[in-house]
């Protein structure tokens, strides 16, 4: 925090003082177009670099942004300040509109959809004479004035590189907290991310309109600085221009602003001979694309971090006292019943992994869920938290149907999850992984995280040492900085565990939290379940290793090509001749024997 305090100062004082250093008119249109490509840039930087959403078509959004300040001070008479937040207004309208429709797509069919936006948006103010003013575009946009005085190009710098300081502090305000986790936790997996409560679509919808916002600013700060605009200045060039500028600079937050200085001066540089633009456009999009991964910013912070290793050093974790509590109570439903599913029903074609299966889950039980591979655990597990939706049947829980319900409430409701192949948000930090996990017990909204107000930066604290105590109950707290991606694969099935944990569940589904462990780990997990089960969560397991399920669970559940085939005691399990032909694959005339001579624990693994 200190670095980042004496980085902004100078940052202002710079901004401050180089304008006014500089007499020269078109090299203060360079420092104005350099902070305008920022602006447009930094918003974009949300949606692709930390929300993982590519859009083509933000030409189409400075285009709003850019016509609306026009139309309003040109032909409505606006006062022009008044004008440049309704731009800000109209683009995020803009967004949510584009952002709707089009964000139920992945990948490169979003792309598409969001370049045929932005060529639909070029194509009306190219032909609409009224009220566009066609290919001759709008004169006469009035800009804003200070003390009755209209600016001069000086005043444009300022303006524009003030607007960027306060968008620079807002948007690493949000992005260090909450919001910013959840937009990374969309990018790294979207299943995970609802599993711990993220709403994932709401979420890409917020990045869409955030960077629709900057942009918007951007094009009516550049209509009203030239008072006038038309379709060229919102080619499909802008929108390429946009993207190279947040894939050269980074995904970090200064990427947007070490990409738009060094891309501004290299467009003005290059401006003499203008064939050779697009081709060393294309070469930079390469080169950012395989050799610097993280970009430009990404490069010089680790060259900062060898040559200034002080500088970079992670942020202390909070001194906290007490073992971590899960804050939602065991529950008391009538009966014992924490959860009851009735006849669920899932079919794939002509697969069944889900055949008319029912079950009930008493509050403070483990549960084990078993059976042979290909037996149906898996889907049961996705359908009782959410990710799929079962065919036909019945879930209640706490006295709440969710059979239809998304996974991201179904967490809110108290459900939490473990995936049988890991879903963890590699990139992040073994903290802020922990951290995505508290999301749904966060309650400060967008704007108190984006302006970082007191009450915005108290639960931010507070979050961090529920963090810490939930890392120390787990056995992780010394790889708190680590990524989660680097993590030995035993201490990524526990770091998954804890994220579950910290969306306080009730109901706890773990699957198979103990594949590919070796038996050291695997006891050391066994452990850690039994602490889970004491604290009065209720467990439900699927897991091959006999000896862990025995060893913790209350009542065993055992599947057999999607259907529910017995149940009871784990002792009562092991002796259980459909069972034992379930695992074993014994002849229906042998089961008699079978039965008489119990199967040995390892035999059912």
């Amino acid at each position: 925090m200190r670095t980042h305090t004496l980085a902004f100062i100078a940052a202002a004082a710079a901004a401050l003082l180089v304008p006014l250093a500089i007499g020269n008119d078109f090299h203060l249109k360079i420092i104005f177009t350099a902070g305008m490509y920022y602006l447009a840039a930094a918003g974009l930087n949300v949606l692709v670099g930390w929300s993982g959403q590519k859009s083509l078509g933000h030409a189409g959004l400075f285009a709003a942004g850019a016509y609306t300040a026009a139309l309003l001070t040109a032909q409505a008479g606006w006062n022009p300040w008044l004008a440049l937040v309704a731009a800000a207004v109209v683009a995020g309208l803009f967004g949510v509109l584009i952002a709707l429709p089009s964000l139920r797509v992945k990948g490169p069919s979003l792309a598409m959809v969001t370049i045929g936006f932005g060529i639909v948006v070029e194509k009306i103010v190219t032909e609409w004479q009224v009220p566009f003013g066609g290919q001759q575009g709008i004169y006469g946009i009035v800009p804003p004035s200070i003390g009755g005085r209209m600016l001069d190009m000086r005043g444009w710098a300022w303006l524009v590189l003030a607007f960027a300081l306060a968008t620079h502090l807002m948007l690493r305000t949000l992005l260090g907290g909450k919001y910013g986790r959840a937009f990374q936790a969309v990018q790294a997996a979207e299943v995970a991310a609802e599993s711990v409560g993220i709403d994932v679509y709401r979420t890409k919808v917020l990045a869409f309109v955030i960077s629709a916002v900057t942009c918007g600013v951007a094009g009516a700060l550049v209509a009203q600085q030239n008072q006038y605009i038309n379709s060229d200045f919102i080619s499909f060039n802008l929108s390429i221009f946009l993207l190279l500028i947040v894939l050269f600079g980074g995904p970090s937050v200064m990427g947007p602003a070490v990409g738009a200085i060094a891309l501004t001066l290299l467009d003005a540089f290059l401006a003499r001979w203008p064939g050779l633009q697009h081709f060393t456009y294309g070469a930079l999009l390469l080169f950012a694309l395989y050799a610097m991964p993280q970009g430009l910013a990404g490069a010089l912070q680790r060259l900062g971090r060898r040559l200034w290793p002080r500088l970079h050093q992670a942020q202390p974790l909070p001194v906290v006292q007490g073992e971590w509590q899960p804050r939602q109570a065991p529950g008391a439903e009538a009966g014992g019943v924490m959860l009851s599913a009735q006849g669920l029903y899932k079919a794939y074609g002509g697969v069944v992994p889900t055949n008319e299966v029912s079950l009930s889950l008493r509050a403070g039980h483990v549960h084990a869920l078993i059976g042979p591979n290909g037996a149906g655990k898996t889907t049961l597990l996705n359908i009782l938290s959410g990710i799929v939706a079962p065919d036909r049947g019945s879930i209640e829980f706490a006295g709440q149907g969710i059979a239809r319900v998304r996974a991201s409430q179904i967490c809110r409701l108290g459900i939490g999850r473990t995936f049988q192949n890991l879903r963890l948000f590699a990139h992040m930090s073994v903290l802020d992984n922990v951290l995505a996990g508290l999301h749904p017990h966060l309650r400060v909204g967008f704007w108190a995280s984006l302006l970082g107000l007191p009450s915005a930066r108290r639960e931010e604290r507070q979050a961090r040492e529920e963090a810490v105590r939930l890392l120390q109950f787990v056995g992780m707290l010394d790889r708190a900085h680590d990524e989660a991606g680097s993590l030995p694969y035993g201490l990524q099935r526990r770091l998954e565990l804890a994220r579950a944990l910290a969306t306080q569940p009730r109901l706890l589904l773990l699957d198979e939290p103990a594949a590919g462990l070796n038996p050291q780990e695997t006891q050391a997990l066994t452990e850690l379940i039994r602490r889970i089960g004491a604290k009065g969560i209720t467990v439900l397991l699927i897991e091959h290793h006999m000896d862990l399920v025995m060893a913790v669970s209350d009542h065993v559940v055992v599947l057999d090509y999607g259907a529910k085939i017995a149940e009871g005691a784990p002792a009562a399990m092991q002796r259980d001749p459909k069972v034992i032909a379930a695992y074993l694959g014994v002849d229906d005339e042998e089961e008699d024997g079978a039965a008489a001579t119990p199967a040995p624990a390892h035999a059912l693994a």
